[in-house]
C-alpha cells in the first residue's frame, strides 16, 4: 500500500497539538476533504462533525470548521457524541461527509479525526490517499468566494436522536425492568446518551465515568480499565456491567460476580441466540487475527464459520459487507452490527446481550463465558516512533524460530500498532507454558531491536 503521511488504521491519530494532530492539519483536513466531497453541482453541500470529551477537541473542532467553510461546506455540529452516532447522523442527515474528533480508548493527551462517507461507513483507502494528496498542496485553489462561505449551527437533539435509534434496536416486546446496570462511560462521548437509553428502556442504571473534565476520558475507568466497573457491580450488587470506551464504539461486560469478558466471548453469545433463531447471516462472524482460537472452535461446534481479517474494525465491516455477514469485531471490544449500525458500536451490542440476558432468564454469569479461551498472551514493546523493530534481522529470526516451536499447534502474531508506536506480539495454544516463554522471549528480542 501506498505510504501515508497522515492517515493510520484507524484516521488520523497522534499526541494533541504535536505534529499530525495540530490545528494546521486539521484546517487541511477540512479544505482538503471538503473539495473532494463537493461535487461541482449547485447545492449546498454539508459536514457533520462530533467529538468526545478531550480538552484538545476545543482546539481540533474549529479548525476544521474553518477548513470546511472556507471551501463552502456547510457544518453542523453534533457536539459530544459516540463514534457510530456521528456516522448515523451522517447518513439520516444526508451529509456528504462525517467527521469525528476522538482518539477512542487513548489518553486524553491525544486525538484524532475519523471520517465517514455519505453512507455512513469509514473512508476507503484510496479516499484517504486522495485527501491526504491535497491536503499538501493546492489548498490555495478552489476556495469559496465570500457570499459562498459554508455556514455552522448546533444540531441541539443529535444526542435524543442517536438515544432513539439505540432504543429502537432492542426488541420492542422486551424490556430492561428488573435488571440492575453499572454502565461506565469512561468520561467520554457516551456520557449522556449511555445511561439515558438504558434508562429509558427500563433498567435501574447505576451511573460510573460520566463526570468529564476534559482530562479524564479513559483514565483508570471505561473499557481498558474494567476493574472499576467490576468493583460497582460488586459493590451495588448488579445484575450486569458494561464499560464502554471513550468514543464508545467498543465494551467490555462483566457478569453479577464481577467476572470479566471481552469482545470474542461477546460475539459468541450474540451469535449463538442468534443463529438459534435464524438471525445470523453470511453463515458465521467475521472477526480478526486477534481472536481467541475457543471462539473460531465454539462457531464450529454450531456449524458456523469464522472468517479472519487484518487488524481493525474498518477491514472487518469490509469483509462482513462483501459476504453478507450481520455480525463480526474485535477481541477488544468492537462489536459490527450490520443491521443496525456502519460501524463498532458499544451500546447498540451491550442492548443485544441484555436483550439476551432478558430472554434466556438466567444470571449473567451462566451467559457470559460461552467457550473455554485457548491461553492466548499478548504483550505490547514500546519503542521509539522512527524506528522499524520488525525489519531487525534478530527479530525476524527469533520470530521463525517460534513459529518452528509452535510446529502447528497455535499461532502466532507479531505486527505494528497502527495507531501507536508499539509492537504486539500474541501468541496462543494449548500449551500454556510454551505460550509464555515464546512471547517473553520475543518480547525480549524486539526491545533489544528497539534500543
Amino acid at each position: 500500500m501506498t505510504n501515508r503521511a497522515y492517515f493510520g488504521t484507524d484516521g488520523i491519530r497522534g499526541e494533541a497539538n504535536r505534529h499530525p494532530m495540530t490545528a494546521e492539519v486539521a484546517l487541511r483536513v477540512g479544505m482538503a476533504a471538503g473539495k473532494v466531497f463537493m461535487s461541482q453541482d449547485a447545492r449546498r453541500h454539508l459536514v457533520v462533525i462530533g467529538k468526545d470529551t478531550r480538552l484538545s477537541g476545543y482546539m481540533i473542532e474549529p479548525a476544521l470548521v474553518a477548513g470546511f467553510t472556507s471551501v463552502g461546506m456547510d457544518v453542523r455540529l453534533l457536539g459530544p457524541m459516540p463514534t457510530p452516532g456521528v456516522a448515523m447522523m451522517t447518513r439520516s442527515m444526508r451529509a456528504d461527509l462525517g467527521v469525528m474528533i476522538s482518539a477512542s480508548h487513548n489518553a486524553y493527551s491525544d486525538n484524532g479525526i475519523k471520517l465517514f462517507g455519505p453512507d455512513g461507513y469509514k473512508l476507503s483507502d484510496a479516499r484517504e490517499l486522495e485527501i491526504e494528496a491535497l491536503m499538501d498542496e493546492g489548498l490555495q485553489e478552489r476556495l469559496a468566494a465570500p457570499d459562498a462561505l459554508g455556514r455552522v449551527a448546533r444540531i441541539d437533539d443529535s444526542q435524543a436522536r442517536y438515544v432513539e435509534i439505540a432504543k429502537a434496536a432492542f426488541p420492542r416486546r422486551l424490556s430492561l425492568n428488573g435488571l440492575r446496570i453499572v454502565i461506565d462511560c469512561a468520561n467520554g462521548a457516551a456520557y449522556k446518551v449511555a445511561p439515558t437509553a438504558l434508562y429509558e428502556l427500563g433498567a435501574e442504571v447505576i451511573r460510573l465515568g460520566v463526570e468529564p473534565n476534559g482530562f479524564n476520558i479513559n483514565n483508570d475507568c471505561g473499557s481498558t480499565h474494567p476493574e472499576a466497573m467490576a468493583k460497582m457491580v460488586r459493590e451495588y450488587r448488579a445484575d450486569i456491567g458494561i464499560a464502554l470506551d471513550g468514543d464508545a464504539d467498543r465494551l467490555v461486560i462483566c457478569d453479577e460476580t464481577g467476572h470479566v469478558v471481552d469482545g470474542d466471548q461477546i460475539m459468541a453469545l450474540i451469535a449463538g441466540h442468534w443463529a438459534a433463531r435464524d438471525q445470523l447471516t453470511g453463515g458465521g462472524v467475521v472477526a480478526t487475527v486477534m481472536s481467541n482460537l475457543g471462539l473460531e472452535r465454539f462457531l464450529s461446534e454450531r456449524g458456523l464459520i469464522l472468517e479472519r481479517t487484518a487488524v481493525g474494525d474498518r477491514a472487518v465491516m469490509k469483509r462482513m459487507r462483501e459476504g453478507g455477514f450481520n455480525l463480526g469485531g474485535e477481541q477488544s471490544g468492537h462489536v459490527i452490527l450490520s443491521d443496525f449500525s456502519t460501524t463498532g458500536d458499544g451500546l447498540l451490542a451491550a442492548l443485544q446481550v441484555l436483550a439476551v440476558l432478558k430472554q434466556a432468564d438466567k444470571p449473567m454469569s451462566a451467559l457470559a463465558r460461552q467457550f473455554e479461551p485457548v491461553p492466548q498472551l499478548l504483550e505490547n514493546v514500546r519503542f521509539g516512533g522512527g524506528g522499524r523493530p520488525l525489519d531487525s534481522e534478530s527479530v525476524k529470526g527469533a520470530i521463525a524460530q517460534a513459529e518452528q516451536r509452535l510446529n502447528g499447534s497455535g499461532r502466532l502474531l507479531v505486527r505494528a500498532s497502527g495507531t501507536e508506536p508499539l509492537i504486539r506480539i500474541m501468541a496462543e495454544g494449548d500449551d500454556e507454558k510454551l505460550i509464555f516463554e515464546i512471547v517473553h522471549e520475543l518480547a525480549g528480542v524486539v526491545r533489544q531491536a528497539a534500543a
